[in-house]
């Protein structure tokens, strides 16, 4: 896998699956929801961690920085 996500976008990630989280664990969203955007967060932090995401693969997007 080539990474193909710069840091301003694994950033914004990771700050958008805590803020879910967050909602999650203070009874802010709840039911089929909050499972939904659970799974969603995972994703993001999955997909920063390891710097690559499948969805900008087939459309040749890169975040990254050209060296």
């Amino acid at each position: 896998m080539k990474k193909n996500m710069g840091s301003a976008d694994k950033i914004i990630r990771l700050l958008t699956a805590a803020v879910i989280v967050v909602l999650y664990f203070t009874n802010i969203i709840s039911g089929t929801l909050g499972i939904v955007l659970l799974v969603l967060a995972a994703i993001f932090a999955l997909t920063s961690f390891v710097s690559f995401c499948p969805l900008y693969a087939p459309f040749g997007l890169s975040t990254c920085k050209k060296k």
